[in-house]
């Protein structure tokens, strides 16, 4: 019970649904059983994948370093100077010669391993994607440190095969990293400008506090909104004004009741950003930042449809004007992790010592959100989720996941993430028969989204 003495603290929350989580996901796993993995005799030969966890093991202090540099110099999004600087002096160090800069954003970053001369030509491109942004405040809280070192050094592992083994990789393969995942939506930007033109697939890691296959990520759009009121002075002539803040207050608790009647997988989330200047003035202007999110693209645009119209509705109770702003980029859609790539990562992660949980034994409430989504809804990909500590409780953005990023466990999820990444690459590139499936199941699923257009329809 609190202490009605000391109301100076936050009360601090209870950890009986974690527990009762963890509780379900055994549950879970019992019922849902291990997730498949690509037969031994599928994919790339085993003496191909042996010399790939050689090349691994070669690398290894130069990932960890790599992971640490970026983990002890975190940058916030579209000010990853040191990050691309660092992965850009690596490659180098490879004989690699990256494009810094690429379509237009500065700490994007681009290279290329070409397929082998001769090789079969439809082995097509597989691009590795890579972040480093880090949150302000805290650091490397979503673990972007180790999922760069995952996608570099997978890069690098096939680049020292392609070198040493002639005929290693058939097909082409690109790395390119994506920066500002936490605040933007630069993969949708990248993607519109050319990112995957000829790119057959697209994979990459997420750090996690378990080894999952497929977590759901939810879509999101992001909304900036402006009241507009009349000023007036707060005591002498307040009939005289237009509350702009009683137009956000209602807003938000608008969005408040709606949430009642939202879907299971809905989440909304929003903050003043602009509340007025001083108390004693009717406030002209008030600003919120929303963030509407849903498991599935239809259900995403419903939601967003009956927020839109709790902020109209406040504006005509109170008299004022109102904006909804959104940037042709700015929103996120739920990722579509493809089945038989998923076999591939399996299979390389139990290589490692790890078994990741299938889809559906975590529970969904604990579902985040990120811009690989518009990757996935364009072409083939996947997102596996890779543990960084070895502590469930941990969540994402926060202190205890920027701790347990640097940390051993960490150190460990860079290699064996690293390893995963380019096993999954060399499979695509040896297996017909898996990029056949990989394709099947892309289109199955709903082939290739607009999503550039997506809100316009």
């Amino acid at each position: 019970m609190r202490d009605l003495n000391d109301l100076t603290r936050p009360t601090v929350p209870s950890g009986a649904i974690q527990e009762r989580m963890r509780a379900e996901t055994e549950e879970r796993r019992g019922v849902v059983g291990p997730a498949p993995a690509l037969p031994d005799d599928a994919g790339a030969p085993t003496a191909l994948r042996t010399a790939l966890g050689e090349a691994v093991a070669e690398l290894a202090s130069q990932i960890v370093d790599l992971s640490h540099d970026i983990h002890d110099h975190p940058e916030t999004g579209y000010e990853e100077h040191h990050a691309v600087a660092t992965v850009a002096e690596l490659l180098r160090r490879h004989g690699i010669e990256p494009e810094v800069g690429v379509y237009g954003m500065d700490t994007a970053l681009r290279a290329e391993i070409p397929g082998a001369a001769g090789a079969d030509a439809t082995a097509g491109t597989i691009a590795i994607l890579a972040e480093y942004d880090a949150l302000p405040g805290i650091g490397h809280g979503c673990g972007h440190n180790v999922m760069c070192a995952n996608s570099v050094g997978a890069f690098l592992a096939l680049a020292s095969l392609a070198r040493t083994r002639p005929g290693a990789l058939p097909g082409r393969v690109i790395l390119q990293t994506t920066p500002a995942e936490e605040n933007s939506t630069a993969k949708e930007i990248l993607a519109v400008r050319g990112m995957l033109d000829g790119v057959d697939a697209a994979i990459q890691t997420h750090s996690y506090a378990h080894d999952v296959t497929h977590q759901t990520w939810l879509g999101v759009r992001r909304l900036r909104v402006i009241f507009h009121g009349v000023p007036a002075h707060a005591a002498s002539q307040p009939f005289m004004g237009r509350n702009a803040l009683d137009a956000a207050t209602l807003a938000l608790t608008g969005i408040g009741l709606l949430r009642q009647q939202m879907l299971p997988m809905d989440r909304l989330h929003a903050i003043i950003t602009d509340g007025g200047q001083v108390p004693n003035i009717i406030p002209e202007r008030t600003e919120l930042s929303i963030m509407v999110r849903s498991k599935y693209l239809e259900t995403l645009k419903e939601i967003v449809e009956r927020v839109e119209e709790v902020l109209h509705g406040a504006a005509l109770m109170t008299g004022t004007g109102v904006e909804i702003l959104t940037s042709e980029y700015c929103n996120e859609v739920p990722v579509r992790d493809n089945g038989p790539l998923l076999t591939s990562w399996v299979r390389s992660q139990r290589e490692r010592g790890r078994d990741p949980l299938a889809a559906g034994v975590l529970p969904e409430t604990i579902a985040a959100g990120t811009d690989f989504g518009n990757v996935s809804q364009r072409v083939p990909g996947i997102h596996p989720l890779i543990k960084v500590t070895d502590r469930p409780d941990v969540a994402l953005h926060t202190p205890a996941m920027t701790e347990a990023a640097g940390a051993p466990t960490g150190d460990a999820a860079a290699l064996d993430g690293a390893y995963g990444l380019a096993a999954v690459a060399l499979d695509w590139l040896h297996d017909a028969e898996l990029r056949r499936a990989v394709r099947a199941d892309f289109e199955a699923s709903g082939g290739a989204i607009d999503v550039a257009d997506f809100w316009e329809e």
